[in-house]
């Protein structure tokens, strides 16, 4: 573990923010960012496809306001982690044990720098399929968030028709490193229409970081990242629930990943609640104030109190 950059200039969190290099046991470099400590604990955050640690700042200011500290990961392929050889704006990995292998140097990082226990889990969009495989693999946690997470990939009949046959004829014709249909290089960040946030200004502070830094934007991903997506979600489905407590938010005007797929997930899962956001799009930690903050107060209210333990006990 070796100090890295941490690009205080459009973080905009808490002061005293550190960053470091990670290898993974694959030789891959990732980066995480380390929020001063809270007496209530420390939340990982897991962040989404095409996300850097940065985005996370003001997120950090919000939980350290309520008493928590916060890691957030730069993935394999994004940010300033280890990119592709072959085109370094491409999301790709040729399976999502490959981000298994993140988080377990991650676990690792946070055992050697003696981050404040309890430890917490929010994991959003990509994140949240990263983060519940995590659970799986015995990631200690005394509660869990996840915002939008990615357990279904969100798909226009026509293209999930013919998603087998795109797959499965890629390789064969030598584009499976090619982005998958419908998405290419990184193109510019429009206000008007976007599918992530209907507040300006949390607009205008994501955009802002990619024009100072454009070496952090990101394009689509590959035919064979997408292939590894569809593979990881299908399995989580299939998966058993734990014994966890999970809490759940999800927009109303989600467009980015599957909604029902999250649903169904949470009907059955004990401990757990899902709660929908009227109004609100994929981030909704990044919305306005009005679907913001009670996000933040559930989230970090789910934290305090074990959860659903609070729950059992009432019950």
């Amino acid at each position: 573990m070796e100090p890295a950059p941490f690009l205080a200039d459009i973080a905009g969190g808490p002061e005293g923010a550190k960053a470091y290099w990670l290898t993974t046991k694959d030789g891959t470099r990732i980066r995480i960012g380390v929020w001063p400590r809270g007496e209530k604990g420390t939340v990982l955050m897991f962040p989404g496809r095409t996300e850097f640690l940065e985005k996370y700042g003001r997120l950090a200011s919000d939980l350290a306001a309520r008493g928590f500290g916060m890691v957030a990961v730069d993935w394999r392929g994004q940010g300033l982690a280890d990119r592709p050889d072959h085109r370094r704006d491409m999301g790709h990995v040729t399976s999502f044990d490959e981000y298994r292998d993140d988080v377990d140097a991650v676990r690792a990082a946070f055992r050697q720098l003696d981050l404040k226990k309890p430890c917490f889990v929010l994991g959003h969009s990509m994140g949240g399929a990263i983060g519940l495989r995590a659970l799986y693999d015995g990631l200690p946690a005394s509660a869990v968030a996840f915002t939008a997470p990615m357990w279904g990939i969100r798909m226009s009949r026509f293209m999930r028709a013919i998603s087998g046959i795109v797959v499965g004829l890629s390789k064969p014709l030598g584009y499976d490193k090619s982005f998958a249909p419908t998405t290419g290089p990184a193109g510019p960040m429009i206000f008007e229409g976007n599918p992530l946030t209907s507040d300006p200004d949390m607009f205008a502070y994501m955009k802002g970081q990619i024009d100072q830094h454009p070496e952090l934007a990101l394009g689509g991903p590959s035919v064979t990242w997408v292939n590894a997506a569809l593979k990881e979600t299908e399995a989580l489905l299939e998966l058993k629930p734990l014994d966890i407590p999970v809490m759940t938010i999800l927009g109303s005007q989600e467009s980015i990943v599957e909604a029902s797929a999250i649903k169904e997930r949470m009907q059955n899962w004990p401990n757990g609640r899902l709660t929908l956001v009227e109004g609100a799009r994929h981030e909704v930690l990044m919305e306005r104030d009005e679907f913001r903050l009670p996000c933040l107060e559930a989230i970090t209210t789910w934290f305090e109190t074990g959860g659903a333990m609070q729950d059992r006990q009432a019950s």
